[in-house]
């Protein structure tokens, strides 16, 4: 067993017979929990496993087999079921993976995974799947999670965390979120994604909460980008789950849902939002409807969470304060600058020796809590000398019903266009620029949608144009669109109120 984890596994023979895990029939008390991750601890090192991959849909099982895991002191990887066929070869073959759990498909047998007569059988349709072990990367001492960001750019990148960090988070917000009283957290997103796993697995573990878990399509969520709110609204009313972890996205179809008189369960003490900019005027929106939204930011290399409001500290329009387990600064070009428990560094790649960790996104202070602007590396520069971020309009324009995606491009030009796409097939263009002149009267006169175009079909992975998360790939985007903007800048009178 990894020594750090003996915090959480004694948290969990101290709660005995409460129940810890709930999937549909299926329950598990702590104990039985416990019980049931040293089995799988013994099987995977009587395996002689190394390095393991889960790839599994959300559910008991999941859980079970990442705390087995660490239990054995064993490297985890979780393997994203959002990630496309080639991201999946790149994670398992990056990492060096020789033990996978999850169902057999073409893809991993090609891959040389089989289950051997040692193999453990897990249900009808997943085992513990094995293959030789070839010649692996080195990992940092310590490394027991490896956790790949989707990126925009490229193949996803290993982040090499250790169980020390990853608690660390996992108390502050277990402390931030004291006051909630929360009893039953519904995992929304999926586990194999940093957030999930730590905020909504291990937080809610140490505070002794019952975890309830289903697969992704129940909970609403299909393949990378589509949602389906009834089977959400389901979940919910099913679960009656006092918190949860929301993409902007989904906090926007929750809204909606109750602007639209659309029944919520009354018994969510605490929603926790993050993965992207978050319009002020969303938040209000939520307020108006009683939901106890709470705005946070993190990033992978901190084992996720850095700042979140709180029930007693909290500022619409900030990402909240420091968690207490580390500290954040500026730099003097504005950059997030974090130290404190951090990744012990990236897969194939020399540890980071600085102090403080740049995060790459650009903020300021409001007092003691922190308002973000946007990425530093999507920053651009207008023809008028005005610097923009991107991300700040664009989740102003999602905000507006007619649009679904958009994104903004303004480099070296004297308007800003964006690029939207519409929610509804009917939606008409006068509903887009309405919509756009709505969200204008929220934005500063540099950084407004001065002219724009409609999108040929959505930002997505199958494109190329987004990632499998959802993010915009805006190199793709630019050259995608960057004829139509040149025809569009030429054609119409250019020199907006910059």
């Amino acid at each position: 067993m990894w020594p750090a984890a003996e915090l959480l596994f004694n948290r969990l023979a101290a709660l005995g017979d409460a129940i810890a895990l709930r999937e549909g029939d299926r329950q598990l008390s702590y104990a039985q929990l416990l019980s049931e991750v040293e089995q799988r601890s013994t099987q995977l090192l009587a395996l002689g496993a190394q390095r393991v991959a889960l790839a599994l849909d959300n559910g008991i099982d999941w859980v079970l087999w990442d705390l087995a895991a660490l239990h054995a002191g064993l490297v985890c990887v979780p393997v994203p079921g959002f990630f496309s066929s080639s991201q999946q070869t790149h994670v398992l073959d990056s990492a060096g993976i020789d033990c996978l759990i999850g169902p057999a498909s073409p893809l991993f047998n090609a891959l040389g995974f089989s289950a051997s007569a040692a193999a453990i059988a897990v249900t009808a349709t997943t085992t513990v799947l094995q293959r030789p072990r070839a010649q692996v990367s080195a990992l940092p001492v310590g490394t027991c999670k490896i956790t790949y960001t989707s990126g925009t750019t490229g193949q996803p990148k290993g982040v090499c965390l250790d169980i020390a960090t990853q608690l660390a988070v996992a108390q502050s917000l277990v402390q931030a979120s004291a006051s909630c009283a929360v009893e039953r957290h519904l995992c929304v997103l999926p586990l194999a994604t940093l957030l999930e796993n730590i905020a909504g697995v291990y937080a809610p573990l140490l505070a002794g909460a019952r975890i309830e878990l289903m697969p992704m399509a129940q909970i609403g969520l299909l393949g990378a980008s589509q949602f389906d709110l009834p089977r959400f609204l389901g979940a919910l009313a099913q679960a009656q789950p006092n918190s949860l972890i929301l993409l902007p996205q989904l906090l926007l179809a929750l809204v909606s849902a109750g602007e639209n008189r659309l029944p919520l369960p009354s018994s969510l003490r605490f929603i926790a939002v993050g993965g992207g900019r978050i319009a002020s005027q969303l938040l209000q929106r939520a307020d108006a409807l009683g939901l106890p939204v709470f705005e946070g930011y993190g990033l992978s290399e901190c084992a996720s969470v850095v700042c979140l409001n709180t029930p007693e500290n909290r500022r619409i329009g900030t990402v909240g304060q420091p968690l207490p387990h580390l500290q954040v600064r500026l730099a003097t070009d504005g950059e997030v600058m974090v130290q404190g428990p951090r990744l012990l560094g990236y897969l194939g790649e020399p540890c980071p020796d600085e102090e403080w960790l740049g995060t790459g996104d650009l903020g300021h202070f409001d007092g003691p809590f922190l308002v973000l602007h946007g990425r530093k590396k999507h920053q651009f520069i207008t023809a008028f000398g005005r610097n923009v971020n991107p991300e700040w309009v664009e989740a102003e324009l999602v905000q507006q019903l007619p649009i679904a995606q958009a994104w903004l491009h303004g480099e070296a030009l004297p308007g800003n266009v964006a690029v939207l796409v519409p929610r509804f097939p009917n939606t008409s263009d006068s509903q887009l620029a309405e919509a756009v002149a709505t969200a204008n009267q929220a934005l500063p006169d540099y950084a407004r949608v001065h002219h724009w175009l409609r999108a040929e079909q959505p930002f997505s992975s199958a494109n190329a144009l987004a990632t499998s998360n959802g993010r915009l790939r805006r190199l793709a985007l630019l050259n995608h669109y960057q004829h139509a903007i040149e025809q569009l800048m030429a054609t119409e009178s250019c020199y907006g109120d910059a």
